[in-house]
């Protein structure tokens, strides 16, 4: 590498940032690709303060910065409620655009985010070292490599610690752990560096969720590098296990060929001295019914976020869980929600209804097999005709009674949740469809609402989405568990000022 452009972190830098810290002052954060603010959300309760974000999506940049800027100036506050091309913007012009004066290096303790990982498969060590020694070379990349990126506002901002959050896969992507070769890199910036498999469902989050982090922090300020312990213990679901052990093969290649490995196994769970799971229906059971849809009060089209659903339950008959989401310090809400929308399915009411809890693709279709029997019954007893395949009834009734997708090839393609067990996997395409999540209520037989995603995601209810309703379903899609972040960032804080002091700001983090 060329010390032209690669700078290692520079020990008076982390000294100084590290006593700022340590006197008491917030670690800054700022979050890149950072959607609507999942990271920036368990950062800051855990005492750290959200300076900006770099997020490409307007939506998910007017979401961010209404949750997290809505103290700024107007102007100052527009500017971070637009959303920015992360390969069009550089550091020092963003920190600029954030009111900050000075050198780039002085204004960023902390830098989060989960670059995307579409070219993953196509890039590795000689490609994540040339980012360092040539930190614009992504632009003659038309791969698009944006965790290079990554690195470069790291390069430039010189934080004293890092996370990283990316889909397990990131660890067998194409035949590279890209996770290990970062870690290789971010060890000659002067980091200590470690990276794990963590899912959502051990940390108080009502999901089944995993995700690979990776966690760097100055070599000075630490000697090694640890991942917060589980707080809540489940007998995982079959496959699981499997989808785990598929992207951990270039791991276990690694650690078989004699390589240094900077991966640390996943914490273990103790179903002695953990909590129960949180489950559905802890997350979901005091948000009011949804009925309408089943009165023929529900039409198609567009759905705004701007209608006030009362909450239908007092305080005092609250879970822990569901108080938490309605008082989660800075995002209180006693009053209701306004993203308490569902999508318009007509055709499939009536199946969500005879799903059983767990029921799949095949379960489903069967379902609406056996309805459409029933009802091509009642209509041949009135009109006292046969009505056999090729008719034109035969053939409308079956569209508007039968989903249309094989069952032998879409078997994950829906999914009723259960009300006593965590839900699974939230995905970026509930903002195409949320058949993956049908809600355990056969009575109000629909998907979840836009809202009951967030609380799945431990978004508290005082949180506002913009844009219209599949906009914000990807946006809490694509978001990391709130409590999630919140469990590595305390983490992160205690790495950061162990043996030292103890966090003071802002102090409703505590109450968390």
């Amino acid at each position: 590498m060329t010390d032209r452009n690669f700078t290692p972190l520079p020990p008076a830098l982390v000294k100084q940032k590290h006593a700022r810290m340590l006197a008491g002052n917030a670690p800054r954060t700022l979050d890149l690709f950072a959607g609507c603010g999942g990271l920036s959300l368990g950062f800051d309760a855990a005492g750290f303060k959200s300076i900006g974000a770099v997020e490409f999506d307007p939506d998910a940049a007017r979401s961010h910065a209404l949750n997290f800027m809505s103290d700024q100036p107007h102007d100052r506050y527009a500017m971070h409620a637009t959303a920015k091309d992360i390969t069009k913007i550089e550091p020092l012009d963003l920190m600029k655009a954030f009111g900050l004066a000075g050198k780039v290096d002085q204004h960023v303790d902390v830098v989060v985010g989960g670059p995307p990982c579409q070219a993953f498969a196509r890039v590795g060590r000689a490609k994540l070292r040339e980012v360092a020694d040539h930190p614009e070379a992504f632009l003659q990349d038309p791969r698009g490599n944006l965790y290079l990126r990554y690195l470069h506002y790291v390069n430039e901002l010189k934080p004293i610690a890092i996370l990283m959050e990316n889909v397990p896969d990131v660890l067998n992507y194409g035949g590279h752990n890209v996770a290990e070769e970062t870690c290789e890199i971010l060890t000659e910036m002067g980091y200590k560096c470690q990276y794990t498999l963590l899912n959502s469902v051990y940390f108080g989050v009502p999901q089944m969720r995993e995700r690979m982090f990776l966690i760097a922090i100055a070599a000075e300020i630490a000697d090694e590098i640890t991942f917060p312990q589980p707080t809540h213990w489940i007998d995982m679901p079959k496959g699981y296990e499997g989808t785990r052990q598929v992207a951990l093969q270039t791991v276990h290649r690694d650690l078989i060929d004699g390589d240094t490995s900077f991966f640390v196994s996943p914490p273990v769970a103790n179903p002695d001295t953990c909590l129960p799971a949180v489950t559905a229906q802890d997350a979901l059971g005091d948000l009011p019914s949804i009925t309408g849809h089943l009165e023929g009060k529900m039409k198609k089209g567009a759905r705004r976020l701007d209608e006030l659903t009362p909450y239908s339950r007092l305080a005092s008959e609250l879970n822990p869980y569901a108080k938490l989401m309605r008082s989660w310090p800075g995002f209180e809400n006693d009053v209701g929600v306004k993203d308490h929308v569902i999508r318009y399915l007509p055709r499939d009411y009536a199946i969500f209804r005879r799903m059983n809890p767990g029921d799949q693709y095949p379960e489903a279709h069967q379902h609406a097999v056996e309805l459409f029997e029933e009802r091509i019954s009642v209509l041949r007893k009135q009109t006292g005709r046969p009505l056999g395949p090729t008719s034109k009834d035969y053939q409308d009734l079956w569209t508007a009674t039968v989903p249309p997708y094989d069952a032998s090839k879409f078997p994950n393609k829906w999914r009723k949740m259960e009300a006593i067990a965590p839900a699974r996997t939230l995905m970026a395409h509930l903002g195409k469809d949320g058949y993956s999540h049908i809600h355990y209520d056969s009575e109000q037989a629909r998907t979840i609402s836009v809202r009951e995603a967030a609380r799945l995601q431990s978004f508290p209810d005082g949180f506002i989405l913009t844009g219209s309703m599949n906009p914000a379903f990807k946006q809490i899609g694509n978001a990391v568990p709130a409590l999630l972040a919140k469990a590595l960032a305390d983490h992160i804080y205690e790495q950061l000022t162990s043996k030292h002091v103890e966090k003071t700001s802002p102090q409703e983090a505590h109450s968390v």
